[in-house]
């Protein structure tokens, strides 16, 4: 019997059990049942189904991850293990599971508590690895309820009921009543094992359609240094998600569409009047939107014909739609050139796009009575207490807001493109916005929170060493594409200051220069608490050593080399394996190195539900600094005095190509993009 029909047997005859409880209980209450001759049995009756009900759930949510698995490939298991687990699992959830359970027994009154677990620091070993942080708030619990125990008792008690589990080794009780846990190291070279065998593979989790709006810059307009937190964010989100194994929409929501549009088309009109039979050379939209917006401010001739073109593009004008579209392809040929750059895929559906959605949604709002009249406009509250700040859906001349395309998009994004997440990656400032859409979506039934979710990630804004917004010395914002210009400048000053030229090639040089300057404008974004604002210094990102892009990269090619500048072949990591190769972790060096390695499932855990970054940043850190300690004590490669290479600590070798490889599958996530030589 499989271990999913074995469960699945088990779950039925519990069900079974526990329906029959519920019954004796009903009628118990209904005096329809057995009486009993004091609450003694009817207690103890309660009590039972509460303990079996908490198992029911914890075993439904067993089954449900490994039906979820059964479509990913086959994991290499040793019989030696007593319970066959898969090591694509978060060990906290696991502990959490496993405390929790362990609770509900030893104490049936509190079924359902949720264990509070904790890592503990690889500097205070000796005090385990985990740590069970719940037994102080159980005793306040239990002493509401006349109960009086110590929370070291309590802890006890809970060990005794904590179930074998194939991480655990032992568990102990110290100080007041924490719980001590620490993990196998049979374990932990499993999880490496199937590492090298089959790749690093992402943790288990409910797979979902996720929708992330990102970047986002406005059509005719360059994008600037503002554009590069959503687009380098939602761009990592994305990554996180994909290997998690999501169905990812990446959508960019350009701003295509509105009055601007008119100005700028009559702009082209005047200024390149054969637009229609020959494309106008307007290779600097910047200066062209400047010069049309100066006519607007200041010609009212000019804004009356402009007001006009929007409703001749509105009604689809033949001759408009011809415009528009030449500038469009002129600003997106500009954004996917930075995308390229930046190694960013994001697919570009504009406000444009849901015009004649945006009429459904004024009528779908209507046909519910959602709709009020407010000084010649129509409005929606977004809830029902009509307090805050109301949302325009029809303007008085009728025309459409940025409220309306919201509308529209969520209803699209939710019902046709069948999202289950949504997250919108946009600055702070549009925090009352995005909650005022989300919450009028609940009001129109679009959006359930039950079923489906939506998150704003938002972030703080780029600022300049002197404390304020980041912008030229002119006061202008700075363009996204001279800043990556001046960091790939400084990129390459830095690597020829090191005389990197003198042992790459040309070839080699470049992309050592690529990857420095692009993954460290990403990684000094990501290692920042996104909801804050933080400074742009490229003196500081550019450093070699702390927690930097420059860092992680040379040391990712510094653990890369150790395989391969060892003098044997371990191309193939299973063949390796099968040839009896094996990874003792007996130096505390080898299994603090394992046991940071094993974390990373627990990190992306943490990530994929808050949707910060800055977790995975001090993760790659923290493997790059162990990883340090280790090599520094633990030797890989014995040389003599000449040099030559006497002996190869094989298990070593593989446990450096196991950390490259979590150390890559990271720095994948993030965006940044490794090199061989650097």
């Amino acid at each position: 019997m499989s271990t999913l029909e074995g469960e699945n047997a088990a779950l039925s005859e519990m069900e079974r059990i526990t329906a029959k409880l519920q019954t004796q209980i009903e009628q118990t209450k209904r005096g329809e049942g057995l009486e009993f001759e004091d609450d003694e049995e009817y207690m103890k009756l309660q009590t039972e189904n509460l303990k079996l009900k908490h198992r029911l759930a914890i075993l439904n949510k067993a089954i449900a991850a490994e039906q979820n698995a059964t479509s990913s490939a086959k994991h290499y298991v040793p019989a030696t293990l007593p319970t066959a687990i898969d090591e694509m699992i978060s060990i906290t959830e696991h502990l959490v599971d496993l405390f929790t359970n362990a609770i509900a027994l030893a104490f049936p009154q509190l079924a359902g508590t949720t264990a509070i677990i904790s890592s503990v620091n690889a500097s205070a070993a000796k005090f385990g690895d985990y740590q069970c942080n719940s037994a102080m708030s159980l005793a306040k619990t239990l002493k509401t309820s006349g109960i009086n125990k110590s929370p070291r008792v309590i802890a006890n008690e809970v060990v005794k009921n904590v179930a074998q589990s194939p991480l655990v080794a032992k568990t102990e009780v110290a100080g007041a009543g924490y719980i001590n846990v620490f993990l196998k190291k049979e374990y932990a070279l499993n999880v490496i094992s199937n590492m090298l065998r089959f790749g690093v593979k992402p943790p288990l989790c409910r797979k979902q359609r996720i929708l992330v709006d990102f970047s986002s810059p406005n059509i005719a307009k360059q994008m600037h240094v503002g554009h590069l937190r959503s687009t380098i964010i939602g761009d990592s989100i994305c990554r996180l998600m994909e290997f998690l194994g999501h169905d990812v929409l990446r959508i960019n929501h350009l701003g295509d569409w509105g009055t601007q549009f008119g100005m700028l088309i009559a702009h082209l009109e005047e200024s390149f009047p054969n637009y229609i039979n020959e494309s106008p050379p307007i290779g600097d939209l910047q200066a062209f939107y400047k010069e049309s917006k100066k006519r607007f401010d200041e010609d009212e001739e000019f804004k009356k014909r402009a007001y006009n073109c929007v409703v001749l593009l509105q009604s689809g004008d033949p001759n408009s739609t011809k415009a528009w579209t030449q500038i469009c392809d002129v600003s997106r040929a500009e954004f996917q050139a930075i995308y390229e750059r930046l190694d960013v895929r994001i697919h570009p559906i504009g406000e444009s796009f849901y015009q004649s959605r945006m009429i459904d949604i004024v009528k779908f709002l209507d046909s519910k009575g959602l709709l009020e009249e407010d000084e010649g406009r129509k409005i929606m509250w977004p809830d029902e207490t009509k307090t805050g700040i109301p949302l325009t859906i029809v303007k008085s001349d009728g025309g459409f807001t940025y409220d309306t395309s919201d509308m529209a998009a969520i209803r699209y994004r939710l019902y046709e493109q069948k999202a289950d997440w949504l997250v919108y990656v946009v600055d702070s400032g549009q925090s009352t916005h995005l909650q005022n859409i989300y919450r009028a979506a609940e009001r129109a039934g679009i959006f359930d929170p039950k079923t489906q979710r939506a998150d704003h990630v938002n972030f703080g804004v780029v600022l300049g060493e002197d404390g304020k917004k980041f912008k030229t010395r002119s006061g202008e914002t700075i363009k996204l594409s001279d800043l990556l210009d001046e960091g790939l400048k400084r990129a390459l000053d830095k690597l020829l200051e090191k005389e990197r030229d003198k042992v790459l090639t040309a070839e080699e040089l470049r992309a050592a220069q690529e990857s420095v300057a692009y993954g460290c404008i990403k990684y000094a974004d990501l290692s920042h608490n996104r909801a804050n604002d933080y400074v742009f210094s490229f003196d500081k990102m550019l450093e070699d050593r702390g927690n930097t892009a420059v860092y992680l990269l040379y040391a990712f090619t510094r653990i890369c080399s150790i395989s391969r500048n060892c003098g044997e072949d371990f191309s193939d990591l299973g063949k390796v394996l099968d040839a009896g190769v094996i990874i003792k972790l007996e130096h505390e060096k080898e299994w603090k190195l394992a046991k940071t390695l094993l974390k990373f499932h627990d990190v992306l855990n943490r990530i994929s539900k808050d949707l910060f970054i800055h977790p995975l940043c001090e993760y790659c850190y923290e493997v790059c600094t162990v990883f340090s300690e280790f090599y520094d004590n633990c030797y890989c490669i014995e040389k003599n005095k000449s040099g030559e290479i006497v002996k190869v600590n094989r298990g070593r070798i593989l446990l450096c190509e196991a950390t490259s490889a979590v150390l890559k599958q990271c720095l994948n996530i993030l965006g940044l993009k490794p090199v061989a030589k650097i």
